[in-house]
C-alpha cells in the first residue's frame, strides 16, 4: 500500500512516501524551490516522492495531510472573535488566505496529483497535528513500547501532548492548549532578541551560553504559572500573538529593560542574558513534562517530536537528568516531519498494520531519504558546464578528502541521498578540521556569512564518541548536546571577557566545535548508516589521531541546504570554500572558470 503524507501552509512544507510501512522517500519543499522554510503546497517534494517510489497512474492508495484544517480554522475564528475588535487587522490578514487556499486542501491535493500524472486516491485522511507529530516520533523509533512527548507552537488547539505507544498502537493521553504554549513562549523571546520567528530559535539557543540566567525570576514571577507536571498558563498581558501582529508588547519590553532588539543590530549582554534565562526555563518545563509522563506511564523509553524537540540542549539535559533510560527524537521534528507521521499513522492506526522494532535500530535510514545523483549524472553536468574536476577512485576517495581537511581546507560535500530534516548529516555538508583554533571564525564569516557567535557541530566516529564527549550512546541526528570530556578542556576566564574575544578562545583540543560552555551538538557516524562519511572520518583518524571533524550544513545564511549538484556548485563558487566533492568527483576552487552572478545573490535569500 502506497501512502503519501503531506504537510503545508505554515512553514517547512514537505512530502513523504510510505509503502507497506517502509519509508521510501521524504523531503522538504524548500530544497527544491530554494525558498527557505517554504510553506507553499509541496508540489516539487510530492513529485520527487512519487518518482522515487516509481508510482504510476493508479499506484497511489491514500493521502494523509498532517492536520485538520477545519479545526484549525475554527480555533482562529474563535480566537479572533474573543479578542475583537483588537484583533481586526490580524483577522483581516488571516481569513482571506484561508478562504482562498487553506480550506481547499483536498482539491489542491487532487489537482497536484493529476499534474504529476497520478490518479488521486479515494481515501484522503486528516489526522490531528499532534497525532502526526506523535506518530512521527513513535512509529519509526527503535522502541517496541515508549512514552511519547510532542511540544511545538500550536496545531489545531494543542500545543503539547503526551502519549504512549506499544506495537502498532498509539494513544494520546493529555494535552496543553492554545494560547499557552512552550513553543510560542520560546518564539516570543526569539522575536524580542531580534531573530526571526520559526527559524531563529536555534540562534537563541546558541546565544544562551554567553549569558547569565538573571531574568529567570522575571519569567516565573510575571509570564508563566508553572505547575509540577510541566503544564503552565501564560500571562497574556505581556504578549501580542493571540490577536496582534507581534509576539510581545510594550509591557514585555518594560519587564526586560527596554525595547526589542532590532534584527542585524549588535547583540548586547542583555540579549545574552535573556537567551540564557528562557533556555533555563525551557529546560525546566521539558524536564517537568517528562517526569510527569514517566510517572503516568511507567515507560522506560521516550520518543519526542514537535519543533521544541529540536532544542538539543534541553534534550541533552533530559537524557542526563531525566527519568527515562533512553530517548529517541524524530530528526525532522518540526512540521516537515508531520508529513511522515501522517502517512505512518494511516498505515499503523487506520489500516491496523503491524510494526516491528528491535529496541536498537530505528526506521529512518539515517534520515537519508531525499534525492541522490549518481556519477553519470554528475559527469554529464560537469562536462556540460565546463567545470574542472578529478574523479577519485574508490580506494583513494576517503584518504584524499582526509588529507585536504588536515591541510586546513574547507570542503563542500554533496554525496548520496539528501537528508530529511533541518540537519545536514554528511551528505549535504560543509566539513573542516575541528582541531583548528581559527576554523569557527573562518567558516562563520567567510563561508556561511552568519553571526560569529554561532557554534559548529562535530561529526565523530560512533564507536569513538566517548573519547570526546560525556556521552555513552549514539547521536546520529545531531539532536543531543553533550559536554566535551573534562580532560580535553582548556581553562579560560569565562564571562569576564567580551563575547567577540570569547568566541576565539581556545577551549579544548577540538576548539572549532567546543562552545563557550564546553558543550557540542554531537553527530555520531556509523559505518552501517553512512559508510562513505564514516570512511572519511576513519581516514582522518588514521592520519591525525582524531576521528572527529566539523560538520555544518551546506548553505549560506538564508539559503536552504543544497539539494542538487547544481545547487552545491553555485554555493561553492559564491563562498570561500576550497574544494567541492560531488560523489566521486573532486573540484578545486582554483581550477574553476570565473564565476559571476547576474545580481547580488544575497537578494534571493531572506536572512533568518
Amino acid at each position: 500500500m502506497n501512502i503519501l503524507g503531506i504537510s503545508a501552509f505554515y512553514h517547512d512544507s514537505a512530502a513523504a512516501l510510505v509503502r507497506d510501512g517502509k519509508i521510501i522517500a521524504a523531503a522538504q519543499e524548500e530544497r527544491f524551490s530554494r525558498k527557505k522554510h517554504d510553506a507553499r503546497f509541496p508540489m516539487n517534494a510530492v513529485r520527487y516522492c512519487l518518482a522515487e517510489g516509481g508510482l504510476g497512474e493508479g499506484d497511489l492508495d491514500a493521502v494523509a495531510f498532517y492536520d485538520k484544517p477545519i479545526s484549525k480554522f475554527g480555533r482562529i475564528l474563535e480566537t479572533h472573535l474573543s479578542t475583537a475588535p483588537r484583533g481586526l487587522q490580524s483577522f483581516m490578514m488571516a481569513v482571506p488566505l484561508w478562504l482562498r487556499e487553506k480550506l481547499w486542501i483536498p482539491m489542491e491535493i487532487e489537482a497536484s496529483l493529476e499534474k504529476c500524472g497520478v490518479r488521486p486516491p479515494k481515501d484522503v485522511y486528516f489526522p490531528e497535528h499532534h497525532e502526526s507529530h506523535a506518530a512521527s516520533a513513535f512509529f519509526p523509533s527503535p522502541f517496541q513500547r515508549a512514552a511519547v512527548l510532542t511540544i511545538d507552537g500550536v496545531g489545531e488547539w494543542a500545543t503539547s501532548s503526551t502519549g504512549r505507544g506499544e506495537g502498532n498502537t498509539l494513544e494520546l493521553l493529555e494535552e496543553m492548549r492554545f494560547p499557552h504554549s512552550l513553543g510560542l513562549l520560546y518564539s516570543a523571546f526569539t522575536y524580542f532578541t531580534g531573530f526571526r520567528v520559526n527559524s531563529g530559535e536555534y540562534k537563541l539557543m546558541g546565544l544562551a551560553p554567553y549569558g547569565e540566567p538573571k531574568y529567570v525570576d522575571h519569567i516565573y514571577d510575571n509570564l508563566i504559572d508553572l505547575k509540577a507536571d510541566g503544564s503552565f498558563r501564560m500571562n497574556l498581558d505581556y504578549f501580542d500573538y493571540v490577536a496582534g501582529l507581534r509576539m510581545t508588547n510594550d509591557r514585555f519590553a518594560d519587564l526586560f529593560d527596554g525595547p526589542a532588539r532590532k534584527g542585524e543590530s549588535d547583540i548586547s549582554q542583555r540579549e545574552m542574558d535573556i537567551a540564557r534565562s528562557i533556555q533555563v526555563v525551557t529546560e525546566d518545563i521539558v524536564l517537568r513534562m517528562a517526569r510527569h509522563l514517566h510517572q503516568k506511564t511507567g515507560e522506560e523509553n521516550l520518543c519526542m517530536a514537535g519543533g521544541v524537540a529540536l532544542n538539543c540542549v534541553a534534550n541533552g539535559r533530559l537524557l542526563r537528568e531525566g527519568p527515562f533510560r533512553d530517548i529517541w527524537i524524530q530528526p525532522a521534528a518540526g512540521d516537515a516531519g508531520g508529513a511522515l507521521g501522517a502517512a505512518l499513522s494511516v498505515w499503523h492506526t487506520v489500516q491496523n498494520q503491524p510494526r516491528t522494532a528491535d529496541n536498537r535500530n530505528d526506521q529512518m535510514q539515517g534520515s537519508y531519504l531525499g534525492p541522490d545523483f549518481d556519477d553519470d549524472y554528475i559527469e554529464a553536468f560537469l562536462k556540460r558546464r565546463g567545470y574542472v574536476a578529478r574523479k577519485l577512485a574508490p580506494h583513494e576517495r576517503a584518504g584524499e578528502i582526509a588529507r585536504l581537511i588536515d591541510e586546513q581546507n574547507v570542503i563542500g560535500m554533496c554525496q548520496g541521498r539528501m537528508e530529511f530534516g533541518p540537519r545536514a548529516l554528511g551528505n549535504r555538508s560543509i566539513i573542516g578540521d575541528a582541531r583548528s583554533s581559527k576554523m569557527q571564525s573562518i567558516m562563520n564569516l567567510k563561508i556561511k556569512y552568519r553571526e560569529s557567535f554561532r557554534p559548529f557541530a562535530p561529526a565523530c566516529l560512533e564507536e569513538k564518541v566517548g573519547d570526546y564527549f560525556e556521552l555513552d550512546r549514539a547521536s546520529p541526528y545531531m539532536l543531543l548536546v553533550a559536554p566535551v570530556r573534562a580532560e580535553r578542556r582548556k581553562n579560560t576566564d569565562g564571562g569576564s571577557t567580551p563575547i567577540r574575544e570569547r568566541i576565539n578562545q581556545l577551549r579544548s583540543d577540538v576548539p572549532a566545535i567546543t562552545h563557550v560552555d564546553y558543550s557540542a551538538r554531537v553527530q555520531t557516524v556509523s559505518a552501517e548508516t553512512n559508510p562513505d562519511f564514516h570512511a572519511i572520518l576513519k581516514a582522518f583518524e588514521a592520519r591525525t589521531g582524531y576521528g572527529i571533524i566539523i560538520n555544518t550544513s551546506f548553505n549560506v545564511r538564508g539559503e536552504p541546504i543544497v539539494g542538487t549538484p547544481e545547487d552545491a556548485y553555485r554555493c561553492f563558487m559564491r563562498t570561500e570554500m576550497d574544494y567541492l566533492v560531488l560523489q566521486s568527483f573532486l573540484l578545486s576552487k582554483r581550477e574553476q572558470p570565473p564565476w559571476q552572478d547576474k545580481k547580488d545573490w544575497r537578494e534571493d535569500y531572506v536572512l533568518d
